[in-house]
């Protein structure tokens, strides 16, 4: 029997997860099962649980392709020891997410729907609870980063703490994926237009750029 392939098994696999990504993006996870899972495949039960034994697992395959996309914008903007405003790096994130994620080629859905989903679950889920703990952490580590490189530059108080900045950069991108999702008339040049306003990018000195973030990350919680 011939020997299956890398390839071949990267391409089920991918199949499987994008068929789970239809599924749980338009019905949610509860009203799918692995038995949908499976028929809207076109694949064989045991081809399906040779790659993925519960549901669960799929849930998180599913989930990663939305950490990938951010993962690379991080990995772009601070390649070579760069400085990226917070400002550039939220809107990188934000228009990653409604260009990759949103508008998700390798599924053909909106994988932020099942974000979110995974975002509900975790409330009741020990397991995805603890992966998204992961991700979500991971996340606020690169804007953290970023803030970090920001205030090292001169351009952010030195009492600034960079993780309570970049826990609130990345409420701002949670804060867009519900938006999107929950309030119709939310777009993506709009959200970035009134970010834009609201913490102004300026070039007047080290505390004009950052006065914004640094109040909300203050080792004195003043």
């Amino acid at each position: 029997m011939p020997r299956v392939s890398e390839e071949y098994r990267a391409n089920r696999r991918a199949e499987i997860i994008a068929a789970s990504a239809r599924l749980f993006a338009t019905n949610g996870f509860h009203a799918t099962s692995m038995a949908d899972i499976i028929s809207e495949s076109g694949l064989s039960a045991g081809a399906v649980y040779r790659y993925f034994a519960s549901k669960d697992d799929l849930i998180v395959a599913v989930s990663e392709s939305a950490l990938s996309a951010a993962d690379e914008v991080f990995g772009d903007m601070l390649a070579g020891g760069a400085a990226p405003s917070p400002q550039q790096a939220v809107s990188s994130v934000v228009r990653a997410l409604a260009e990759r994620v949103m508008n998700n080629r390798e599924t053909g859905v909106d994988l932020s729907r099942v974000g979110v989903q995974v975002w509900a679950e975790a409330l009741r889920s020990e397991r995805l609870a603890s992966r998204a703990d992961t991700v979500l952490r991971q996340l606020r580590d690169h804007f953290a980063e970023v803030a970090r490189r920001w205030q090292q530059a001169g351009n952010m108080p030195a009492d600034a703490v960079p993780e309570q900045v970049g826990a609130a950069m990345l409420s701002l991108v949670q804060g867009f994926v519900l938006q999107r999702l929950l309030v119709s008339d939310t777009d993506t040049e709009g959200y970035l237009a009134g970010f834009a306003a609201l913490a102004p990018q300026t070039a007047g000195g080290p505390r004009a750029a950052g006065d914004e973030f640094a109040a909300l990350g203050r080792s004195d919680g003043s």
